[in-house]
């Protein structure tokens, strides 16, 4: 990011790029007492990735930790210390909602997750898109198959053709899973055949299979 809440910025990067910092994740930890000093902490296979401090007060959170600045003077390390407020609403069944009020100069936004960067703010300041947006529309039906596959106890991968109909389900809905998935698949298959220059022409439409297959 550039100075303190100036988050917004482009780039084409997406929400598992940036650090999130998850509020419902520190509230279900039992950590939101004001007056309470903790450690989060970000790990990648079982080794940390990086560390913040927090420490709690009546309606906010204080962050503070360290960011490697690469674009100015080298890789210098600064010092970052600034409050971020809560937002508390009410539940429909009882209790309550935490929320973070984003940090960012002229946002504010209520939101769940903050992601950092040098400076942590919402999704919208930082210009982030959810992988899934970014993904193109092959790549897309390939995990879409996938999670069938996953859901039908087949083989991973869709080159590994059908399997059989998992123990318990009922035919109907293995049938119906079956054909969403060979629809996913087909538009997977000639989306990688286009890439390639072997075919020519969209991706096969699967909402229109899937209507066909529903008619009598």
């Amino acid at each position: 990011m550039g100075g303190f809440g100036s988050g917004r910025q482009g780039g084409g990067r997406c929400t598992d790029d940036l650090r999130p910092l998850d509020v419902r994740k520190i509230n279900r930890a039992g950590l939101l007492t004001p007056g309470r000093w903790f450690n989060w902490q970000w790990t990648c296979n079982g080794e940390v990735t990086g560390t913040i401090r927090l420490r709690v007060e009546a309606d906010r959170v204080v962050l503070d930790y360290r960011n490697q600045n690469r674009h100015h003077n080298g890789d210098e390390w600064e010092s970052m210390n600034y409050a971020v407020r809560l937002d508390w609403t009410p539940c429909g069944f009882g209790g309550r909602r935490v929320w973070w009020r984003c940090p960012a100069v002229g946002c504010g936004r209520r939101v769940a997750v903050l992601h950092g960067g040098r400076v942590f703010a919402c999704r919208q300041c930082n210009r982030l898109a959810y992988r899934s947006q970014r993904e193109a529309d092959d790549d897309r039906a390939t995990r879409r198959a996938d999670k069938l596959r996953n859901r039908l106890g087949w083989e991973p991968g869709i080159l590994n053709g059908n399997g059989l109909k998992p123990k318990g389900m009922h035919w109907q809905t293995f049938e119906r899973l079956q054909v969403e998935h060979d629809a996913h698949v087909n538009a997977a298959l000639a989306g990688m055949a286009a890439k390639l220059g072997l075919v020519q022409g969209r991706l096969a439409n699967i909402d229109l299979q899937m209507a066909e297959w529903r008619q009598p």
